[in-house]
């Protein structure tokens, strides 16, 4: 009798399962045909929008395409922001979001998948101000404010690398190197990867020439947290994707600044 009741067990436990598997997102996918990914659009060249034509280009768009394209689906971009990018995908707004950097703060709320590429953080300020800031310490001052968009890594870090300084946090759409070029800012901070594109389109703008970044952290695509089969498939999608050379491929594309 016990062993029965262990067989009986076991299938109930099989068949309990069955629930789980069939609302992974992964089968809603393929079982609609498109694949919903948040993005933000304001990340130079991870994500652009195209206000005219509501388009999207970017590195993030390129990998997204290529994951739709593969999975035998369209894809469709979602509008988010980054206060609410981890908001989003827990609800179920959009299956996957683009890079986004790790942190244990966003993996409390959301699964993440492996990494593909990583960051790290530098400071930007205005040129007339070469001589005033020559690395970290120099910002870490009463009289210097350093600005942060809502919702990213560096919001937390701004607080963290000066103590001793203002802070000014800005809401998207709303942009932190908005501050310093109106002067409501000395600097801010943002990844490496962005910095590079930000100097080359506002040539007021510099990168502070500190004796090294910090916060090297990687990136990885955000999913529901419970949703393992779709994490997995993800995770599959990337190892293959690595080996075959396609993120480097991208990075040389969009010149990224690893």
């Amino acid at each position: 009798m016990s062993i029965l009741k262990s067989l009986v067990l076991t299938a109930a436990l099989a068949l309990s399962s069955v629930p789980a598997l069939a609302q992974s997102a992964l089968n809603e996918i393929l079982n609609g045909g498109v694949l919903k990914v948040g993005t933000t659009g304001d990340w130079n060249p991870m994500t652009m929008k195209d206000v005219a034509t509501n388009g999207y280009t970017g590195y993030d768009i390129d990998v997204m395409n290529q994951l739709a394209t593969d999975l035998g689906v369209t894809v469709e971009f979602v509008p988010t922001d980054w206060k609410t990018l981890v908001a989003g995908v827990s609800a179920g707004t959009y299956h996957i979001t683009g890079s986004a950097s790790m942190s244990p703060a966003r993996a409390k709320a959301a699964g993440y998948s492996s990494s593909y590429f990583s960051l790290a953080t530098v400071p930007l300020i205005n040129k007339k101000d070469a001589d005033r800031f020559k690395d970290w310490a120099d910002l870490d001052k009463a009289d210097v404010t350093v600005a942060a968009t809502l919702g990213t890594t560096q919001e937390k870090q701004v607080k963290e690398f000066f103590p001793n300084a203002q802070y000014k946090i800005v809401e998207a759409p709303a942009r932190d190197f908005q501050e310093v070029l109106a002067g409501r800012a000395q600097a801010h901070i943002t990844s490496n990867v962005e910095a590079y594109k930000l100097v080359a389109q506002y040539p007021e703008l510099m990168i502070v020439p500190v004796s090294a970044p910090r916060a090297r952290t990687p990136v990885a695509m955000l999913m529901k947290q419970d949703d393992q089969v779709w994490i997995n498939y993800v995770n599959t999608w990337i190892t293959l994707k690595k080996e075959a050379g396609f993120f480097d491929q991208l990075a040389t594309k969009w010149q990224l600044q690893n």
